[in-house]
């Protein structure tokens, strides 16, 4: 009896102390690993937000030609001697709407055999130059000048030049046959590819010319190279035309 008195005694003489070991007892310690975790995830939450960001595709208003430094940007293109005559009869198509519509300068330099394209005070957007420079490129590598405008009014056509030799390394006969499978009997086989993925296309010698969308210049571009390779041309007609339903479908 005496001893559970004793008991009893101390317990209600501390009954703080009790108290404070038992919340000391139930006290979760944060260990260091679940830390290394959020801080993981917080960066991880970071990373995506960062990446759907950089997906969005930045829209910047464009410079006129009075917020530049002042200096007047030029560019010339050199002239190749078998398209000065072409260049001399569409002088008048090219030069119109380049200073009419791009509020640009041009000339033919004679001494140079370049033409050189300048901006000036009436010029309003700054990338009417590079517009201006590959309408002109577009004419001399020989491509129609209707054909040529296209890269003045619209914005997403480009122009990539690659070679025959560059798929498969062909010399004489060889290499003759296989720029004749591009062409075809009487440019039929050119034709049907050109209007199938809607580009324009120049066979000049072993290079190739190819006017277009980034989408429809890589079609143009499978089809030419397969030729090279040796495909017949029924093949090719129908790879193609499976290929443009499938994106025509898309859009």
């Amino acid at each position: 009896m005496e001893v559970d008195i004793s008991v009893k005694e101390r317990a209600a003489a501390s009954p703080g102390i009790d108290s404070q070991n038992a919340n000391e007892e139930f006290k979760s310690v944060k260990s260091k690993k679940s830390n290394s975790k959020r801080k993981r995830k917080l960066e991880d939450g970071q990373m995506e937000t960062e990446v759907h960001g950089a997906a969005k595709r930045p829209e910047f208003p464009p410079i006129s030609g009075d917020k530049l430094d002042g200096s007047d940007d030029m560019r010339k293109i050199a002239v190749p001697s078998h398209r000065y005559t072409p260049l001399k009869e569409n002088w008048l198509k090219i030069y119109t709407p380049i200073v009419e519509h791009l509020q640009l300068q041009i000339r033919f330099n004679l001494k140079t055999r370049n033409v050189e394209i300048k901006t000036c005070k009436e010029t309003q957007d700054i990338s009417s130059l590079t517009k201006a420079t590959d309408f002109v490129k577009a004419f001399l590598l020989g491509f129609q000048v209707e054909d040529a405008l296209a890269l003045i009014r619209l914005d997403d056509l480009f122009l990539e030049t690659f070679d025959v030799t560059d798929v498969k390394p062909l010399k004489g006969d060889h290499l003759s046959r296989a720029i004749g499978r591009i062409a075809g009997k009487g440019g039929k086989t050119k034709f049907t590819i050109e209007n199938v993925t809607r580009t324009r296309i120049v066979l000049a010698d072993a290079k190739v010319h190819l006017l277009g969308s980034f989408q429809n210049i890589k079609m143009a571009r499978t089809a030419i190279c397969n030729l090279i390779l040796g495909s017949p041309p029924s093949k090719v007609y129908g790879n193609i035309r499976a290929v443009a339903s499938r994106a025509a479908e898309r859009f």
